[in-house]
């Protein structure tokens, strides 16, 4: 990435020109370059943040919803976080050049698979500036390019990390042009990108529902994306009730703006009683039950001080909230707890909390979800948590990476074929 670059296709076309270069790096001058930005993180840290406040004070006068604001926002611990976890990337197996596997055919040809860059990968994203690090960091180690354009609310903090990025592959090995920063927040500039299939390889949009369908709609490239995620949570009628409250606790509040914070609970009638008082103590005053028939009247006899309870509207059950608001609903059955997150699930984290094997066996086996949990809380569904280091995102698809995606996700493969002479009979 270079100042002297105008144009989104040209920078476009730059990260296809540097990724050719990039594809043929060595594992050691890749990961020099990872640790570089690490390093280069730390030390611009004042800056950084200086950069984000200005984001965030223009964020509070426009009014944004506080999801957003937690979601943009980047504190010391923050920036060290994701220093950690460029650094774990680098200390991460490199999948390039990976024999997936070999065999010998009968006439003796041998054939195998070897993984590959994909080459250009593009994200268009919203609010949060960690993208930029997390996107172009897994993208330097799987040996592709990017084009990362963020949205005009992380615009400050973006050119910060953007900076950090530039001057550490400026003193690398590797080429500069191999990360390339939209600055301009121009909407236009993503319409641009998604026709640009001559160019890029593989689209990744990150944000809210509306941006993801949108790129899905238009793009001319290959697209891997989640929509808009709704989480639940299925107590059993045979769980740990201490272990279930402190589940679902994390599961909603831990941090209420990220995707695959908790949005439904599903509770067993057997249990609902118990648990949902003890769980309306804990949430008096701070988050909202929007509950259905069933719970509502159970709430209502619970008259649990400072417990705000709503009835749920009929578009509640398929809202990710991104607040401190949670459906709950009573269930007298597993098969109603999966015939609920069958309707309205959007395939992305899905927990059950119980003690029983068999019930934790038929959820997993019969729930469709990217990730499915038993006793654990949605919290999880991260790049970083599952070793990845970090994610270029969560597909909810199936084809071609479904989770998390991490290095392994990012690359394609080639077939080696090696003979010796050999030629097809007629």
């Amino acid at each position: 990435m270079t100042t002297t670059i105008s144009g989104v296709r040209d920078q476009a076309e730059a990260a296809r020109d540097a990724s050719r270069l990039l594809g043929r790096a060595s594992t050691d001058a890749r990961n020099a370059a990872l640790e570089g930005i690490a390093a280069l993180l730390v030390e611009r840290e004042d800056a950084i943040l200086a950069a984000n406040e200005r984001d965030l004070a223009a964020g509070r006068e426009a009014g944004l919803d506080d999801y957003f604001l937690e979601r943009l926002t980047l504190t010391p611990a923050r920036i060290r976080g994701i220093a950690a976890d460029t650094r774990h990337i680098a200390s991460l197996p490199d999948p390039v050049g990976e024999t997936i596997d070999a065999r010998t055919l009968p006439n003796g040809l041998q054939i195998s698979r070897r993984r590959v860059p994909l080459g250009v990968v593009a994200c268009i994203y919203e609010s949060r500036p960690n993208v930029t690090v997390d996107v172009a960091t897994l993208c330097l180690k799987s040996g592709n390019a990017s084009v990362l354009r963020g949205g005009k609310e992380a615009v400050h903090s973006n050119a910060a990390l953007g900076d950090v990025l530039r001057d550490a592959l400026e003193a690398s090995e590797l080429p500069a042009g191999c990360v390339q920063v939209v600055r301009d927040p121009d909407r236009a500039h993503i319409d641009e990108l998604l026709r640009m299939h001559d160019v890029v390889d593989l689209m990744v949009p990150r944000g809210g529902g509306g941006l993801i369908n949108y790129v899905r709609e238009t793009a001319t490239m290959p697209v891997v994306a989640h929509g808009e995620a709704v989480s639940h949570t299925y107590v059993d009628a045979e769980a740990d009730l201490a272990m279930a409250l402190d589940v679902v606790d994390n599961a909603k509040t831990r941090r209420y703006s990220i995707c695959n914070a908790l949005d439904t609970l599903l509770v067993h009638e057997a249990v609902a009683p118990e648990l949902l008082r003890s769980l309306g103590e804990r949430w008096a005053g701070t988050v909202t039950l929007l509950g259905d028939a069933g719970a509502l009247d159970l709430l209502a006899r619970l008259d649990v001080p400072a417990l705000a309870v709503e009835p749920a509207g009929p578009d509640d059950w398929d809202r990710e909230h991104l607040a401190l608001r949670a459906g709950v609903r009573v269930v007298a059955s597993m098969d109603e707890a999966l015939a609920h997150i069958e309707t309205h699930g959007s395939k992305h984290s899905e927990a059950i909390v119980t003690d029983s094997y068999e019930s934790s066996m038929r959820f997993t086996a019969e729930v469709d979800a990217a990730v499915v949990y038993v006793n654990a809380s949605t919290q999880f569904t991260d790049g970083a948590q599952f070793g990845l280091g970090a994610e270029i995102g969560i597909s909810t698809q199936k084809m071609h990476a479904r989770g998390p995606m991490g290095l392994v996700e990012l690359t394609s493969y080639k077939w080696m074929v090696l003979g010796q002479g050999h030629v097809r009979p007629l």
